[in-house]
Order: C-alpha cells, then structure tokens, then sequence
C-alpha cells in the first residue's frame, strides 16, 4: 500500500474513533456530575480529527512540491486559531460567554459560505445525477451558512449591547422571510439545472440579508433561545461542508450539532412558552410597551443587617439567579451564604429558570463554579410549587424569569411564558441596583408587592453585608 492509501486508512478510522467521542461528549454534558468528563471527551476527539486532517493534507503533499502549500496554510491557520482560541478563553467573563459563543457560531457559518463558494468555482468534472447533487450542495451549503454567519453576528452585536435589544418591527417582516425561503427554492432549482455563478451571488446576498432581519426581528428577552438556534444553524452549516468536501467527521458532527441545538431550541420555546416554527420564522419578539413606577405604586427598600435578621429566623430559603448575579460575580459570595445558612439548619435551594441569564444553562455553570452542591440545584418545574411554603426568597438579579405579569397580565408581551412564582413566597428580596427594567424591556410588578423587599447595590457587595451581618 503507498502512504497515501495508509494515511487515508488511518485517517478514517480517527474520524469513526472521534464521531463516537463527540457523541460520548454529548452525553456526558447532558449531566452535571458528568459534565467534565463530557468536555474532555470532546476535546481529545478533536485533537483526533485535528491530527487525522493534518495526516491526511501530509499526504496529499506527499512528493508533490506544489501540494506542500495546503500543508503550511493548515498548520499555520490551527497555531493561529488555537492562540487565539486560547487567549479568548483565558479572558473572557462568564457575563461575555453567551455573545462569544454567537460570534464563534458566525465563524462556522462563514467557513461553510467559504466552502460552498470553492466548490461552485473548483467544478471536479461530475456528470449526470452526481453534478446535480454536487450543486445543490454548494447552494444549500451556502444559504444556510449565510443565514448562520450575520444571524450570529446580530446576536453578538445584542448580546454585547452594542446594537439595541429590542426587535426590529419592519412591515410585513413574515412575508419578508417567507419570500425569502420560496426565492431560495427556485433559484435552487434553477440553480441544479443551469449552474450560473450570478445566481449563487443573489443567494448568498438573500441568505445575509435573512440571517440578519430573523435575528434582528427577535427581542432581547427571548435571546437565550436564538442562542440554541444558531447553534442548530451552525451545525447543518458544518454538515453541509462537510458533504462537499467528502468528510464524513465534519457530516456526523455537524449532525449532532444540529439536531442537538434543534431540540435545545424546543425545550427553550417550551420553557418559554413560544411556538418553535415561530423561532424559526424569527419574529416571535415583539416591543415592550413603556411602564413607570407611578403606574405601579411604591416599593419598600431593606438593608443587609434586616435581610440577615429575615434569614437568621427563616426555616426554608430559595435563591433565584439571574444575569445580575453573573455581571456581579456574586457567585462565590452566594455558595457561602448558601453554606452559612445550612450550617444553622436552614433549607436552602436555588430554583433555576431555563432561560435564566442569556444562554442555556449560564446559571447553573456559575453555581458549579462556586461549589454549590448539584442536589440543591433545581429546575423551575421541581420548585414552582414549593414557593407558597417557603419562609424567604432571594432573586439576585433575575428579573423577567420571576415576573408575575407573565402570569396575570395576558396583555403582556410575556404573558403565558412560565415563571419561578416568587411572589407566594412570604418573604421576597429582590436584589438589583435600579428599579429598571430586565432585559426584554418588560416592567416587573414583583418590586411593588407587599412581601417583596428591595436591597439595592451591588448583588456581590450586598450578599457579603448579609454574610458580616449573620
């Protein structure tokens, strides 16, 4: 056999031996006691598939001088990639993960545009049924990377409050995408038939201009969701590279990244109560209607020294974070207190909203950063109903995911979508430093309640108050 029949062989097999561990990674992240051993098992099957492409590009070099370009560019872009990678990594607050990980999703989208565009212009002389397939592969690989890349980039500009939260109302926006969708079929079609180049340039024009009306379209409170979403985007982005450039690695990955964001994205519209097709049209957002405090009454404000007081006789505690907690970095200070107050013999948990913070899950990884005990650590469905028995409630800086309006008030642009009832408690303290509003712009009636407690400031300051006051 010649090396390039072996280093083929090889490089097969280390793509079979990291599709597993990818989907062994999955598994393991679908449980916090096994979460870390998930991480690692995605991160060694990717040295597999980073190793095996290496092996194979060395090949393809192999006694071709001309071919040693692609070996030098490959090396250079993953020391590149990887010091950046790196870098982002070491840097980057809990608060800045979500809208890093929607600019790492444009990236895939770009890579498949890339992609798709050098197949379209590098034509490896298919005949018949094959050459159709092959460019319908490029325009739907390129469409769904287009949509991908500025959908993310609008995420990201979001997410990082560089461009207003609110959604983007223009007139007739689902004609606007649906047009859209049945302009991409015909020219798909038209596209298979008589492959033009002009006709893959209006395409990807399309697709840029929909990625950023359907993120655009979406309003800040419902990000989380879109978050998964591109995440679903990016992975039929990479499968779709991946049929173009014969990879099956790239095929399988992208798959289960696919699908897996594909059901995230319908759990979080579940926990949300919003329509999945609604998501993926992308204009479920829709404008906050402006709300003042003299339109709801007064609130009463606290101090550390009463909220400890509160604490030190109470029997049963829940605390509900949010993203208030995580721009703090109040953590920490919060798995002390949770300690403080078990070793005097209070119940204490955390009730958990799906959505709370802006990504999938951004809540319970600052909690396990901070050694809270996974066992105490529980969703909205197990809590919801323990409110009405609960001595205190701390929201430490949540906001919409504890809004009664959602609740009570079916004119409200949350209305029907599921909340932590915070309100039954007996005792609620709401930490926060304004009487703003949260992020998807909505007025909160759970600060003019009669048992709800305002302690303003810092979330982290004011939690280390209580812990000096106890």
């Amino acid at each position: 056999m010649t090396f390039i029949e072996v280093a083929g062989n090889v490089a097969t097999g280390a793509y079979v031996v990291a599709a597993l561990l990818f989907i062994l990674s999955l598994a393991g992240l679908s449980r916090h006691e096994t979460s870390r051993r998930g991480v690692s098992f995605g991160i060694v099957g990717m040295v597999i598939a980073l190793a095996a492409t290496v092996l194979l590009t060395l090949a393809g070099a192999w006694g071709q001088p001309h071919a040693a370009l692609g070996l030098i560019l490959l090396v250079v872009a993953v020391a590149v990639g990887g010091a950046i990678g790196l870098w982002r990594a070491r840097v980057v607050e809990m608060t800045g993960m979500p809208e890093l990980i929607a600019l790492l999703h444009s990236f895939v989208g770009l890579a498949a545009v890339l992609v798709g565009w050098n197949g379209a212009l590098h034509d490896d002389g298919l005949t018949g049924a094959l050459r159709d397939i092959h460019h319908a592969e490029v325009f739907i690989g390129v469409f769904i990377g287009a949509v991908t890349f500025t959908g993310s980039i609008v995420a990201f500009l979001k997410l990082s409050g560089r461009v207003a939260s609110k959604p983007l109302m223009l007139p007739g926006k689902n004609a606007l995408n649906l047009g859209a969708l049945v302009v991409f079929v015909a020219l798909t079609v038209w596209y298979v038939i008589t492959p033009a180049l002009w006709l893959l340039i209006v395409v990807t024009v399309i697709a840029l201009l929909l990625g950023l009306h359907l993120v655009a379209s979406i309003g800040g409170g419902d990000m989380p969701v879109v978050i998964s979403m591109l995440n679903s985007y990016s992975g039929w982005a990479a499968a779709a590279a991946g049929f173009l450039l014969n990879n099956d690695l790239l095929i399988v990955t992208g798959a289960l990244v696919g699908s897996s964001g594909a059901y995230l994205s319908y759990i979080m519209c579940k926990a949300m109560n919003r329509s999945f097709i609604s998501v993926i049209a992308g204009g479920f957002g829709i404008a906050a209607p402006s709300s003042s405090e003299e339109e709801q009454g007064e609130y009463h404000e606290t101090d550390a020294a009463a909220v400890a007081e509160l604490l030190r006789s109470a029997s049963s505690v829940i605390i509900t974070p949010g993203f208030g907690m995580a721009t703090a970095q109040a953590q920490h200070p919060v798995a002390d207190l949770t300690a403080k107050l078990r070793e005097r013999g209070v119940e204490v948990r955390f009730g958990i909203h799906p959505v709370a913070g802006r990504l999938p899950g951004h809540m319970n990884v600052l909690l396990a950063e901070a050694k809270v005990p996974y066992d105490i650590v529980l969703e909205l469905d197990e809590i919801n109903d323990d409110f009405p028995s609960t001595d205190v409630v701390l929201v430490i800086g949540a906001n919409d995911t504890v809004n009664p309006a959602a609740a009570e008030e079916p004119g409200s642009p949350i209305a029907g979508m599921p909340v932590l009832h915070v309100w039954e408690a007996e005792n609620v303290i709401v930490f926060k430093r304004s009487m703003a509003s949260g992020y998807a712009g909505v007025a909160n009636p759970l600060f003019w309640r009669d048992n709800t407690r305002m302690l303003f400031g810092d979330a982290k300051e004011r939690v280390e108050d209580i812990l000096k006051a106890l």
